[in-house]
């Protein structure tokens, strides 16, 4: 129900970082606080405040807009940008705090005397054009930064990411090799795994993700991602009662974390228990307006007929991917994802698919996309040329196989 890469790709951009209502904010002079303009900090959801993390989140922030706004401090700044990255994985509020980032960053001056304030001015703009879908230009922005300083191993891992997402297997192995060469952590473990995987070794992404979960410190938001990405290679490989240990152990070291309730909410879905799935999801979506949530439920809503809800969900799904295109996000495949799987309009899943194919066309999951959508279009011709490059890196993924089985009985 929910597509292979693109949680996996969120997963993989909060462990690249490592370090609504307004929160409440001191007094400050007020000419002070007109000539430097700070993004706000949104309130968190109750369920996601994880005890005194928010309380830490909120004195993080004054601290650094006070900084700003006295110095114009460039440090102050780059870890601001990292405050916003942080919040907008935690809070799904994409639309906030992706802009906020990059308008934290845009103040510090290309030319600051620093190198090292340039190399992580370049290294987080990168981190959050990763997060918008603009791929090519987190790719030349990284190898900006890499030239800067080409011994931090965590610019290697925004380079496996666009070279991943631009179809560009082999750098991103190279670059995952330097990473790890530099750094063995979690964020190096990860992106092996995730190589691993689409390149069909899944026992061996399965080993590197498990490292990655055990670099990582129990109810820490990062290892929860981590953790979350386990089991959902379990999941996709029918290994059920591993995914559900995997997702309860989540909630076990860190309660209420939503990506866990909707995981195991899918997990209700494939199994026929519905009013369990919609239950969960329903508390998933509470604590944050994720748009995979959304579209879990309605999946449900149409497969038990439930007519008026599948509606009115569909149209806050297309009101949230016009709030995030609005806000700088591509949101292409996820449009052209949308339409075939529950809009069933194959025609304007195409226009996008298509769209999306001409930004990158060796990317393994565009060319999935598109041939899913041309299978159900009946162009057997298009469907097999566009499964036979989703397949290039041997990846062994079970909605691969069902495609080809689909296309070879017709």
């Amino acid at each position: 129900m929910k597509s292979i890469n693109s949680l996996f790709i969120l997963a993989l951009l909060v462990l690249l970082i490592s370090n609504c209502q307004q929160a409440p904010q001191p007094k400050e002079d007020q000419k002070t606080a007109a000539a430097v303009e700070v993004p706000n900090l949104l309130d968190r959801n109750e369920a996601l405040r994880n005890g005194k993390e928010w309380e830490t989140v909120q004195n993080q922030y004054v601290s650094l807009r006070n900084a700003i706004q006295k110095e114009n401090e460039a440090e102050a700044r780059i870890k601001m940008a990292h405050l916003f990255i942080n919040e907008a994985r935690v809070t799904g509020e994409h639309g906030h705090y992706y802009p906020a980032a990059l308008a934290t960053l845009s103040e510090i001056p290309a030319d600051h005397p620093d190198k090292d304030i340039r190399f992580r001015k370049l290294a987080t703009r990168a981190s959050v054009e990763l997060s918008l879908h603009d791929f090519q230009q987190a790719l030349e922005t990284a190898e900006a930064a890499v030239k800067l300083n080409p011994y931090n191993a965590q610019i290697y891992g925004a380079l496996v990411d666009a070279n991943v997402e631009l179809g560009r297997y082999k750098a991103a192995v190279a670059m995952a090799d330097k990473m790890v060469s530099i750094r063995p952590d979690m964020r190096s473990y990860a992106r092996v795994a995730y190589l691993r995987e689409i390149h069909g070794q899944v026992e061996g992404a399965f080993e590197a993700m498990q490292l990655a979960v055990e670099a990582g410190y129990p109810g820490y938001e990062a290892t929860a991602w981590a953790r979350l990405t386990l089991g959902e290679m379990y999941e996709r490989y029918g290994k059920t009662d591993a995914a559900r240990q995997t997702y309860q152990q989540i909630l076990a070291e860190r309660p209420d974390y939503p990506f866990a309730i909707a995981a195991l909410a899918n997990l209700e879905a494939e199994a026929g228990h519905y009013e369990k799935a919609e239950q969960l999801l329903k508390e998933a979506c509470t604590a944050i307006p994720e748009f995979g949530f959304y579209e879990q439920l309605a999946e449900i809503y149409k497969s038990t007929g439930r007519e008026a809800d599948y509606q009115q969900t569909m149209d806050e799904l297309w009101v949230m991917l016009q709030e995030d295109t609005d806000s700088g996000h591509d949101m292409s495949l996820e449009y052209a994802n949308l339409y075939s799987d529950l809009a069933e309009d194959h025609q304007k899943a195409l226009t996008y698919a298509l769209g999306e194919y001409e930004k990158r066309p060796a990317n393994i999951d565009v060319n999935r996309v598109l041939a899913k959508i041309y299978t159900r279009m009946g162009n057997a011709q298009k469907a097999g040329l566009h499964l036979e490059k989703a397949k290039a890196t041997q990846a062994q993924y079970p909605e691969l196989k069902a495609l080809t089985q689909q296309l070879a009985s017709r």
